[in-house]
């Protein structure tokens, strides 16, 4: 079973509402405001039945009316305030937990996004904390809290007037209270732990029908809409059953506790009526007298219910706070070494070993290599060689376990990770592009390229003519991930990207995999023009794109095996040559 959340995790969180404290202590005098009139409203009853309708009284009957009046007055006017402002410091909360987060989040490794599994595990996973828990929270501080504070109020002001009215009949309305909550709350707990179970399996349904909708091309390529169908259905079904439990929970709950009540109310009304026909208790106390324990149990079972938003809300908490406590892999050192302007691009691997986490096969083993300034170098192998691993190694995505990278004779550990990331310009294999316009995705290569400057990077990219040709031109919205584009538009955006970034290093990592071969040829123009000058590693399995290279290292295993030229490598490494006839053919 897992530990239940511990609720005074949330105090951590009073931090963040420090800058709002006049709103608190304002929304604090609003609510003694508003229990105070509820409070009052019980007298002003006993007013209206002693010294109106017995009395037979018409003015002291207006007066008591007016005075009533006066106090509702004041509770509506108190209560709005205090709904305004607790709910704008629920909202505020949350906005500030969310920007807080998201903010941390930035600042962590990818690595720690790619965990499968674990507590906090998946950048889906994550997102959702990021959504459903921090609404959680907001709902807590922004309505809970205050109920919670306000019936509080309500229970101890209520008890209090009890005892001063018939301290007798209080002793027995304290004894009947429990006896008439215990059964609410039994159900309440079994209402609520089932609606959690109904919220899962509507999750899951969502779950479900997202993944088959977002793979319809492969559900439909395989014709599995039938079993798709089925399982959606049996889920369905699932989450019907739960729903219908839960109901019925609900229902036994709604009269069990409607029964209770007024079974309670009748017993009070009983021995009240007894004491007023005796002469010992006005009619008009008796009223107050029920007014006021009505309150009290009404004030006790919203507690309890409380007490159950404050268990999910510190579950919530603690999922947040785990998040904002990760430290990241990757930090900046307390004294970072500047990158020396100009930076010459020298690139030098010394000993470097890395192993994944969670895999015992190192991606890089006992790696030397130097990479002079300007020189451009292609990484050919087989898959999982460690290609790929030498690029997130030089992006610091990671750090050496044994080993250091050095750029312009500097330990990469010893530079500010986003100096260094800006000296470099990737292309990934799979190009990645934002919801927005062509221009916001260009313009992570340079916030501040004007359109000009758009123009020339998608025209050196071989993307002007096909962005030209877009509804709106380089305004016009992409959809998520570029949806609308294909994969070769993509991809040349994504090299117009580091285009317009004009690196110092660039890394390229098979950014001509997705273009057709006209496309291919046209781009390989504007990279071959590009690297002119810059240090350059570029990943090819496709090694017609990288066969003029300055050099070629051939990577098994995570070693370094062979280096050369293209056919140097033919004649003295067994895997290039073996690589080149599987693409060539035996003439090359």
């Amino acid at each position: 079973m897992a530990e239940r959340p511990d609720p005074r995790v949330l105090l951590r969180l009073l931090a963040l509402l420090h800058p709002y404290r006049w709103r608190l202590a304002l929304a604090a005098l609003a609510l003694l405001a508003g229990a105070a009139s509820v409070l009052l409203l019980g007298q002003g009853l006993r007013l209206v039945i002693d010294q109106g309708f017995l009395a037979e009284d018409r003015a002291r009957l207006n007066q008591a009316l007016g005075l009533m009046l006066a106090v509702v007055a004041l509770l509506a006017m108190a209560s709005a305030l205090r709904y305004y402002l607790v709910t704008w410091i629920g909202e505020r909360l949350a906005a500030d937990l969310r920007r807080r987060v998201f903010d941390h989040l930035l600042e962590l490794e990818p690595g720690f996004f790619e965990h499968s599994t674990g507590e906090s595990g998946g950048a889906g996973e994550i997102a959702s904390r990021l959504t459903a828990d921090t609404s959680v929270l907001q709902s807590l501080f922004g309505s809970s809290i205050s109920l919670a504070l306000r019936n509080l109020l309500m229970l101890v002001g209520s008890v209090a007037l009890m005892l001063v009215t018939q301290p007798w009949l209080s002793a027995i309305v304290l004894l009947g209270i429990p006896a008439t909550v215990l059964p609410i709350l039994w159900f309440g707990r079994r209402v609520r732990r089932l609606s959690r179970f109904s919220q899962d399996r509507v999750a899951e349904l969502g779950r479900y029908a997202g993944e088959a909708l977002a793979g319809i091309r492969t559900v439909q390529a395989f014709t599995h809409e039938t079993q798709d169908r089925q399982a959606y259905g049996a889920r369905v079904e699932e989450a019907f059953a739960t729903a219908v439990s839960r109901t019925r929970q609900r229902a036994w709950l709604t009269g069990i506790a409607m029964l209770a009540v007024f079974a309670a109310v009748g017993v009070m009304l009983w021995q009240g009526g007894q004491a007023v026909l005796a002469g010992t208790m006005s009619a008009g106390e008796l009223s107050a007298f029920v007014f006021y324990a009505v309150l009290a149990a009404g004030a006790v079972a919203t507690l309890a219910e409380v007490a159950g938003d404050v268990q999910r809300a510190a579950g919530a908490a603690e999922r947040l706070l785990e998040l904002l406590d990760s430290r990241p892999g990757i930090a900046p050192p307390p004294h970072p070494v500047p990158l020396p302007e100009p930076l010459s691009g020298e690139i030098r691997l010394e000993a470097v070993c890395f192993t994944y986490p969670g895999r015992e096969t190192p991606a890089l083993e006992a790696f030397d290599l130097t990479i002079r300034p300007g020189e451009r170098v292609a990484l050919v192998g087989p898959s999982g060689a460690g290609k790929s691993t030498l690029l997130a190694l030089l992006l610091r995505f990671h750090d050496p376990d044994r080993g250091t990278l050095r750029l312009d004779g500097i330990d990469l550990r010893e530079l500010a990770p986003r100096e260094l990331r800006a000296a470099l310009g990737l292309v990934a294999q799979e190009p990645l592009l934002f919801t927005g316009s062509v221009a916001d995705n260009l313009r992570y290569g340079r916030p501040d390229a004007s359109l000009e400057e758009l123009r020339g990077a998608a025209r050196d990219a071989n993307a002007l003519a096909f962005v030209e040709a877009l509804p709106r031109g380089f305004d016009t919205s992409l959809g998520p991930g570029g949806v609308q584009l294909s994969g070769g538009q993509r991809q040349r955006l994504a090299i117009a990207r580091a285009l317009l970034k004009a690196p110092r290093v660039l890394l390229l990592d098979e950014a001509t995999s997705a273009l057709d071969a006209e496309s291919e040829r046209l781009v390989q123009q504007a990279l071959d023009r590009l690297m002119v000058g810059r240090t350059s590693l570029v990943i090819a399995h496709r090694l017609a794109t990288v066969v003029a290279a300055d050099r070629l290292l051939v990577l098994d295993q995570g070693r370094l095996v062979a280096s050369g030229r293209h056919a140097e490598l033919l004649e003295s490494s067994p895997l290039y040559r073996h690589l080149a006839e599987l693409q060539f053919g035996r003439q090359h």
